[in-house]
């Protein structure tokens, strides 16, 4: 059986509000940090994948990070999926490794969208996320577009209120465990039913955050992963789903793309559901994570919040999830949002993770999502 790309080097920045910083010194310090964790030098860097920022204007941002940097690949690219894109790059940086192209390829994205942005820009960003012709003239924003998937779901599963507010109580259980995490204050059940309403059903705690920070990963070759100081962490399948763009276009309000994404996951790696000890879910809302534990299996429908609420998703759970916090409230500066997932993942499967690990983890299932779960892309991790 041919050997699988390893994920050999992981960082993360802090995350919240970091003064004083940019977009590309965000990006900068995930990957110098991301290659020293490997115990590389980012003269062995062959390849690298950038994501995206809103912060900046870069027409060719691999390529301007690689120049700010002092670096020369012989490979290079952008990949934009949203919140997709952290796992899409692992699964084309592992395709790349395999096949013999680079042997160490850099993935890295990060934004600093609380210091780089003004408020009426941030509300201007989401409010412009839509079909220009059938979405955007009628006033859709982007926790719009998730509210009308919410109120859907609610309809047919009977969900309550209280089954989302239980998966943010249990985020910032989790961010309150991670020294890098935007928020770390205890939050109550009552504090998610007394917060106001962003776009109803969705109150100011069922959304992600918005954060300055980035992240960084390498992907390094079977024959190369020698070359690395690190617990070797394989990429043993990966897989991707995509229905549509635009909500209008969505062929469903409460089936996704992320059930292709996953049973491609778990087909090419051999493994079911019941064998994952951990998994890191892209959870922009609290709905987002509901669907996609559903569509992905984990959960039959309707199944997932009263689970939540039983602490199924907590550690000592039947599925921890999310260990970091997620983008709820360990935080989400963009592209690095979905990344953050990825590098907790290969914490957990290190054995890194401090309070937060779970115990004799060996398996991490790993979801991004993109757009108004639009893109998506699954990957399932195994220590080596």
């Amino acid at each position: 059986m041919p050997k699988k790309a390893v994920i050999s080097g992981v960082y993360n920045t802090k995350v919240g509000e970091v003064p004083g910083s940019t977009a590309m010194s965000l990006h900068a310090e995930a990957a110098r940090g991301a290659v020293a964790d490997a115990g590389l030098k980012l003269a062995d860097i062959d390849g690298v994948l950038c994501a995206y920022v809103i912060t900046e204007t870069y027409p060719m941002l691999s390529s301007a990070f690689c120049e700010y940097v002092g670096i020369q690949p012989n490979f290079n690219a952008g990949v934009n999926a949203g919140g997709a894109t952290g796992a899409i790059m692992a699964m084309q940086a592992a395709a790349m490794v395999e096949a013999g192209i680079c042997k160490h390829v850099l993935c890295v994205a990060g934004d600093n969208r609380v210091t780089g942005m003004t408020r009426d820009r941030v509300v201007a960003a989401l409010a412009e996320f839509g079909h220009p012709q059938f979405e955007v003239p009628y006033g859709i924003s982007i926790p719009t577009a998730y509210a009308l998937v919410a109120r859907r779901y609610m309809h047919e599963t009977g969900a309550t209120l209280e089954h989302f507010a239980s998966l943010s109580v249990t985020h910032r259980k989790h961010a309150a465990m991670h020294p890098d995490a935007h928020m770390t204050k205890p939050i109550t059940m009552d504090d998610c039913a007394d917060a106001k309403v962003i776009s109803d059903p969705l109150r100011l705690f069922d959304c992600c955050l918005i954060s300055d920070g980035a992240a960084a990963y390498v992907i390094s070759a079977p024959d190369a992963a020698s070359d690395t100081k690190t617990h070797p962490v394989e990429i043993l399948g990966a897989g991707q789903g995509h229905t549509h763009e635009h909500i209008v276009a969505a062929p469903s309000l409460t089936d996704f793309g992320c059930k292709q994404a996953s049973q491609r996951a778990f087909a090419d790696a051999g493994v079911s559901h019941g064998d994952i000890d951990v998994a890191e879910i892209y959870d922009s809302f609290t709905i987002t994570l509901l669907v996609e534990l559903e569509s992905i299996g984990f959960f039959g429908k309707g199944e997932a919040g009263p689970a939540a609420l039983e602490g199924a998703l907590t550690h000592g759970g039947a599925l921890p999830c999310n260990t970091h916090g997620g983008l709820l409230s360990f935080g989400h500066s963009g592209a690095a949002g979905g990344m953050f997932h990825v590098v907790e993942a290969v914490r957990q499967l290190r054995h890194e993770a401090d309070s937060r690990q779970v115990p004799d983890a060996e398996l991490c299932f790993v979801h991004g999502d993109g757009g108004v779960l639009s893109a998506h892309c699954s990957l399932i991790l195994g220590r080596g």
